[in-house]
């Protein structure tokens, strides 16, 4: 991922925008014109940085790779010319999904941009069958995170908060706030109910997640986008249906102490001092094959077969 330098001093407490709204499938610069009257929003509430919707500059619901690569985008391109436009205008950031364009394959990707330019990209790592993802190319950018005014923003997309080693990196790398660009269809509840709760209170850090609403192609989004402190604390929540700009103020300084003290010499945690990582090998063993996992137990059973026809011929 290609970084700029957006490092500037950091204000005590700073307000931060989740942004949820209903996009249009295949209708870019309709919804890019629509993030950017959400962002002037965001931005005279006294926002700093504001988080929208996975895929809002295009939509999810595609029915094959050549419609999806005909609504993607060059990184950069359209979309990030006009966000580093308007971010400098209005002095803030923002983290925005839309669909990458490279060659014959396409990448479901965030971007950040803020008041001196686009700081970083990310393209969803984890995909599940749905949607778009169905046929997008599982994404090869590291997992980063960007110094902005706001302090220090991870991203992740969606279906990458169910793997709890993504929010883990981004936090030991030094986020303070992880920004979760999201496409929540109902028969997800769980994610904003008790994931995203979980992933903040496991490593300390704020998390905006920002959902879209409608109904797009029969597939209907439950909206629920939220703001959560490192304790996993609610700090604004959005309904099912409408469109909304949640606002709140956060001090990123909270998300540096990760010790936290129940009772001073009595009860005290620190769920990244804590950690064990020369236990968790398992975690970063190569993934095997079906087909390699067949042929091991056929192996194994071979092995045990032989061995007892040895000492049967003993």
């Amino acid at each position: 991922m290609e970084i700029r330098n957006a490092q500037s001093a950091i204000e005590a407490m700073v307000k931060v925008a989740a942004v949820q709204f209903d996009p249009k499938i295949g209708k870019n610069r309709r919804n890019l014109k629509r993030i950017l009257e959400l962002l002037k929003q965001a931005a005279e509430s006294g926002a700093k940085l504001a988080v929208f919707p996975e895929a809002a500059i295009s939509g999810y619901v595609f029915d094959s790779l050549e419609e999806a690569i005909s609504v993607a985008e060059d990184i950069p391109g359209p979309t990030t010319d006009a966000l580093e436009e308007q971010c400098a205008r209005l002095n803030i950031s923002a983290v925005v999904g839309l669909l990458e364009r490279s060659g014959r394959r396409v990448y479901n990707a965030a971007v950040l941009c803020g008041p001196n330019g686009c700081i970083g990209r990310y393209r969803k790592a984890h995909l599940p069958y749905l949607g778009v993802d169905r046929f997008a190319t599982r994404g090869n950018t590291p997992l980063s995170v960007f110094e902005t005014p706001v302090g220090r923003v991870g991203v992740m997309i969606c279906y990458d908060q169910r793997f709890p080693e993504v929010s883990r990196c981004l936090t030991l790398q030094g986020a303070d706030i992880i920004a979760l660009p999201t496409n929540w269809p109902r028969g997800a509840e769980n994610a904003p109910e008790f994931i995203l709760r979980t992933r903040a209170v496991e490593n300390r850090v704020f998390l905006i997640g920002a959902n879209r609403v409608g109904i797009e192609r029969g597939t209907e989004f439950i909206g629920r986008s939220c703001i959560l402190d490192p304790s996993g604390n609610r700090l604004a929540d959005a309904d099912g249906a409408s469109e909304s700009v949640l606002r709140c103020e956060i001090d990123p300084e909270q998300a540096r102490q990760k010790r936290v003290i129940i009772e001073k010499g009595k009860f005290e945690m620190d769920t990244v001092r804590d950690r064990r990582p020369e236990l968790y090998g398992a975690l970063v063993e190569p993934r095997k094959s079906r087909v390699e996992s067949r042929k091991s137990k056929v192996q194994s059973r071979r092995s045990k077969v032989e061995g007892r026809k040895s000492k049967v011929a003993s």
